[in-house]
């Protein structure tokens, strides 16, 4: 095999991998137990190189979740941009964190694994840093006082992951955003540390 050949199978494995997660993302959004058959198709791979990229549903379900948080993590400038209001961004940019969220539910028992644990502790710094940026704007707006932690804001807006995912959810986690914010208006309270927040997603 030449170099040339070589690199071009490269790519095109890592065009293939990309298409897979892309289709996992979307199919596993409306069913998580969609079949991975069908997760190769709309992704145009035989079902033969999904399983050689990822070889069980878990892999497969944590790779999108990983990309999905990764994406996501850089766009709080773009989100932030994107809106005249900063507390309407930091808003869109939880509900999209809660979707993803979602997907890595449906996971079941096999979130206590060693590899979930692994994607969930590697994305909490980026993710931290994300929601930093967005606190800060909406500090400098006004609608949250100075002073709350980034990790204590991620553990205040779980309950967006833990609504149901319908429409009856959906209003109640406005009504709960509406309640979250009028708390955060105050200056945050001292007291004692808590548990590590990335137990809680």
């Amino acid at each position: 095999m030449t170099d040339g050949t070589y690199g071009t199978q490269r790519k095109a494995a890592a065009r293939n991998r990309v298409a897979i997660i892309e289709a996992a993302h979307d199919l596993f959004a409306q069913d998580p137990l969609v079949p991975l058959n069908e997760v190769a198709k709309r992704a145009g791979v035989g079902a033969g190189t999904l399983y050689r990229h990822f070889p069980t549903r878990q892999d497969l379900i944590l790779a999108a979740y990983q990309h999905d948080i990764e994406r996501l993590t850089t766009t709080a400038d773009e989100v932030l941009t994107r809106h005249s209001s900063a507390k309407a961004a930091f808003i869109e940019w939880f509900e999209t964190l809660s979707a993803y969220i979602r997907i890595k539910h449906g996971l079941g028992d096999a979130l206590h694994s060693a590899a979930a644990q692994d994607v969930i502790d590697n994305s909490w710094a980026p993710t931290s840093a994300a929601v930093k940026k967005l606190v800060d704007a909406c500090v400098a707006e006004g609608t949250i006082a100075p002073g709350h932690d980034p990790a204590d804001i991620i553990m205040l807006m779980s309950f967006l992951w833990r609504v149901a995912n319908n429409d009856e959810g959906a209003a109640q986690g406005r009504r709960l955003i509406a309640t979250v914010f009028s708390g955060l208006q105050a200056p945050p309270q001292a007291g004692p540390a808590s548990d590590d927040p990335r137990r809680t997603p």
